[in-house]
């Protein structure tokens, strides 16, 4: 099972490099470990958090939050792949063509839809 939640937004004239900070800022606080980039396809953030447990069986996976629009008509993206190694050198563009998104199993998919939809309403809320 794969999942992705798409938000669509018109009319809010938001800087989307402001809500690209905005995001990662409120995702470190959150406790996450943030790294972000741009790519010609829009604006990365991808977000792991940390645990043993997490450590030991999920270690690369991350949500990864992609904004891609202009001020008043963007759309932001939020799946779970693969956490890539230092992002902003990375070929952000080839990972976001191939949607490194994985499959997850039953358990690990309802925490993967919850959590998506807090960082959803978090999203939302930035946006205001």
């Amino acid at each position: 099972m794969v999942t992705e939640k798409v938000m669509h937004f018109e009319g809010k004239n938001k800087d989307l490099g402001m809500l690209q900070q905005q995001i990662a800022q409120q995702l470190q606080a959150d406790g996450y470990k943030v790294q972000s980039a741009n790519a010609p396809l829009g604006l990365v953030v991808q977000a792991q958090k940390a645990g043993i447990l997490r450590d030991i069986i999920t270690a690369d996976r991350a949500f990864t939050i992609l904004i891609a629009g202009d001020p008043n008509n963007f759309t932001v993206h939020i799946g779970i792949g693969k956490w890539i190694q230092n992002i902003a050198v990375a070929a952000a563009e080839a990972i976001l063509l191939t949607w490194l998104f994985l499959a997850v199993d039953v358990p690990e998919m309802l925490w993967t839809v919850h959590v998506e939809g807090e960082i959803g309403k978090k999203i939302t809320q930035i946006v205001g």
